[in-house]
């Protein structure tokens, strides 16, 4: 079976709102790279690289879709290996289609959502604006904070590291996937005495301490894995396509 891409392309940029989203610059959400016309099967990434282009061929898959695309930093001059991710995309005719901040806040099939839910929480209130969006989630609970640990270790599949700066028990959990870490004063500010993120810079240990906000980081990669995984298998669903979730983690 073979679906037209710009039909898979309109759907995902309606379902997830990509061009009502400011983003930082570069992240340039939607098609990236476009193929002959059709998709026959689909392989999701976290990043977009020529480790996952290849196991990307590998699955078969002329459409990857990914998390973080292929244009970051100035995307020239197309050498070495970026002139060897490119030449992999086109004589293998691999479409790409990135979506950054709009695939964290989608409230169904977002990395924070499809986390939270991973958690059990489902209601839950958006959190922390990015770029004149709240692209979290917040909930409330009372959980031990050793208890979330090992839960959020057990969907992560692997352990966070912890800022024990907050109270024992855990009542207000905000949930930002990702590189987060840099934003602990305003999560404090929304009211949470949790969060949870991906990553962050050295100097939050000493701010989670004087915000009394308690911090696990889960690794960028592992807490954003959810979204891709999650609009994979909708359009999977949606359009009868078989989808591969292609793992190439960075262990950070």
């Amino acid at each position: 079976m073979q679906v037209p891409l710009d039909l898979l392309v309109r759907h995902c940029d309606r379902l997830l709102l990509t061009r009502e989203f400011t983003d930082w610059d570069g992240a340039a959400n939607g098609l990236q790279v476009q193929n002959h016309g059709g998709v026959t099967r689909i392989a999701a990434a976290v990043d977009a690289s020529l480790a996952t282009v290849r196991l990307a061929i590998a699955a078969r898959a002329d459409l990857l879709l990914v998390h973080h695309g292929l244009f970051w930093t100035p995307a020239h001059p197309w050498t070495g290996r970026r002139y060897e991710l490119l030449r992999q995309l086109l004589d293998h005719d691999v479409a790409v289609y990135s979506s950054h901040l709009p695939l964290d806040a989608h409230p169904r099939l977002g990395n924070n959502a499809r986390l939270c839910a991973a958690l059990g929480w489902h209601k839950l209130e958006p959190f922390l604006t990015v770029k004149g969006r709240a692209i979290g989630w917040k909930t409330r609970t009372r959980v031990a904070r050793d208890e979330l640990r090992a839960r959020l270790g057990a969907v992560l599949g692997c352990p966070p590291r912890l800022l024990a700066c907050g109270p024992a028990v855990c009542r207000r959990v905000g949930v930002v996937t990702g590189g987060a870490g840099s934003e602990l004063k305003q999560a404090a500010a929304e009211g949470v005495d949790t969060l949870i993120t991906g990553e962050g810079p050295h100097w939050t240990f000493i701010a989670a301490q004087d915000l009394g906000l308690n911090v696990f980081y889960g690794g960028h990669y592992a807490t954003e894995t959810f979204g891709v995984k999650a609009l994979a298998a909708h359009l999977s669903k949606k359009f009868g396509l078989p989808w591969e979730f292609v793992h190439h983690p960075s262990d950070l």
